[in-house]
C-alpha cells in the first residue's frame, strides 16, 4: 500500500477545480447521483471529460481510511504509465484504467502540480471532444454502399 505522505506536494481542491473548469470550459459540475460526486461534461455533447469522486483512501491503495476527493480524467495511455509512478496519481478509480487516471485533490495548492492538473484536464477535454466526420470519410462510405 502507498503511504499518504504528500507534504512536499500540495494539491488543488474541488472548489478550485470547479472554478478552473468554469473559467476554461464554461462548464458547471453535474451531480447525477445526487451526492458529492460530480461529473464534468461537454456542454454540447454531454460527454464526460472529468469526474470528481469522494473515495476512502484505502480503495486507491493508501494506508488510511479518510475520504478523499479524486479527479478522474481521460488521458493518453502512454502518459498514464509514467504518471501513476508519481505521488498524487493513481490508476483510474471505477473507470477504464487504460484510458483514464485518478488524481488526488487536496485542500492546499502548489502552482507546479496545479499546472499539471490543468494541462491534463485540457488533454482530457480534447480527447473527449466528439470527432467531426470529414467529407472524405463520408465519400468513402457512399462508395461502399
Amino acid at each position: 500500500m502507498r503511504s499518504r505522505c504528500f507534504a512536499w506536494r500540495k494539491m488543488m481542491n474541488r472548489t478550485e477545480l470547479f472554478a478552473l473548469v468554469k473559467k476554461n470550459y464554461q462548464v458547471e459540475p453535474d451531480y447525477p447521483w445526487r451526492d458529492t460526486n460530480a461529473v464534468l461534461r461537454h456542454r454540447d455533447t454531454k460527454k464526460w471529460f472529468g469526474v470528481v469522486l469522494s473515495v476512502e483512501g484505502e480503495k486507491i491503495g493508501l494506508a488510511d481510511q479518510d475520504v478523499l476527493d479524486l479527479l478522474n480524467i481521460k488521458c493518453d495511455p502512454i502518459l498514464i504509465g509514467s504518471l501513476i509512478t508519481q505521488e498524487g496519481f493513481f490508476p483510474a478509480y471505477h473507470m477504464n484504467k487504460e484510458n483514464w487516471i485518478s488524481i488526488l485533490l487536496s485542500e492546499e495548492s502548489e502552482e507546479i502540480f496545479n499546472q499539471q492538473i490543468e494541462n491534463l484536464l485540457d488533454l482530457s477535454y480534447e480527447l473527449t471532444i466528439e470527432k467531426k466526420k470529414t467529407k472524405k470519410t463520408n465519400a468513402k462510405k457512399k462508395k461502399v454502399e
